[in-house]
């Protein structure tokens, strides 16, 4: 064999960050500063220094830098699912950005229980994050304590809170609750009804509509709760309970829009007519929930620019600037109608 067919050698010690520096013609410091605060370097030596990591297989050693710099370069954040679209979404924007910004997203899904939140926070802290992201402030005391002495920027999205740890971004939810009562009141329905997943947010929502519907003097012919996520199975249930109690039109307002396609799916099977017989609500706005037959009045939240919001929030915080009222925004919302309605 030749020379020339002959593999190239293998490289018995790990390439080291000099190897990356003299490859790409800079001095190690600028290779460091382009692989932690890209936004220093100039785009011509960030591309060369990258085209070079990524001809040599160079992995920076994150954690020894987070040491000497304090700053680990990473974020975590903390969603109950992605399997609803509405924190996906939040997800993907945050993470888009944060990266953009030379920042890691390190993602735990914590579900709906909070009975171990604790332990959730314990090793997520352990891990030196360098921010937080969290859904919701429902947590108990020692994990709300735990999170205010790690002294780190800390953002809770999706809900509002009394008393806030640091930043917020989010909407109250009892808030929306009302104004969907207000809205299917405006339609003429003279007899409502509540399907919720038993998680804080959406309860929170369902109260706020009951209470509202309460107030007005107007029947609540169902309110019924099922274990959180909300699914579809869940509401083509709903539907089956409140079909003999359909004598008179009814509006109906479920915690989420896949509980309502679920109530819109059964409603076809046992022949109910939407709107004239049942007005149904969802939330979220789901993409399915425009295309479907029909399409399903919902409350539209603003979720992608919450993702984009909330890490804007930490990088400024990040930066050094310091806390101001503008760290704690209230997210709108609005009530898409469709056919449902």
């Amino acid at each position: 064999m030749s020379d020339t067919e002959r593999a190239p050698p293998i490289r018995t010690a790990p390439v080291k960050i000099t190897d990356v520096a003299a490859a790409a013609g800079v001095a190690p410091m600028t290779v460091s500063r382009v692989i932690n605060t890209p936004d220093r370097v100039s785009p011509e030596t960030t591309a060369r220094v990258r085209a070079a990591i990524e001809r040599l297989g160079y992995v920076p050693n994150l954690i020894a830098g987070g040491l000497s710099s304090r700053k680990s370069r990473m974020v975590a954040a903390i969603v109950p699912t992605i399997a609803h679209p509405m924190f996906a979404g939040l997800v993907q924007s945050f993470s888009a950005s944060m990266r953009q910004a030379g920042y890691q997203v390190m993602l735990s899904i914590s579900g709906y229980d909070q009975t171990d939140d604790e332990a959730l926070f314990h090793a997520l802290l352990g891990r030196r994050p360098d921010a937080l992201l969290i859904t919701g402030s429902a947590y108990t005391p020692g994990a709300l304590q735990m999170l205010i002495e790690a002294r780190i920027p800390v953002v809770e999205v999706w809900d509002v809170s009394s008393r806030p740890i640091d930043m917020v971004i989010g909407f109250d939810h009892a808030h929306v609750g009302r104004e969907v009562a207000d809205f299917l009141l405006g339609k003429g329905y003279e007899r409502f009804a509540s399907l919720s997943a038993r998680d804080s947010r959406a309860l929170t929502r369902a109260r706020g509509f009951t209470e509202r519907v309460a107030a007005v003097g107007k029947p609540l012919v169902l309110e019924q709760t099922t274990c959180a996520p909300s699914t579809a199975g869940a509401g083509r249930d709903g539907m089956r309970a409140l079909r003999p109690l359909l004598d008179q039109p009814c509006g109906l307002f479920c915690s989420s829009d896949l509980m309502a396609f679920g109530v819109v799916t059964e409603a076809r099977v046992q022949g109910v007519a939407l709107p004239a017989q049942l007005g149904v609500v969802g939330f979220g706005n789901f993409e399915f929930s425009e295309v479907n037959e029909p399409p399903i009045t919902t409350v539209s939240p603003e979720g992608s620019g919450t993702g984009r919001s909330a890490a804007t929030l930490l990088l400024r915080r990040l930066a050094g600037e310091r806390a101001s009222d503008n760290d704690r925004m209230q997210v709108p919302f609005r009530i898409v109608e469709r056919a449902t309605t």
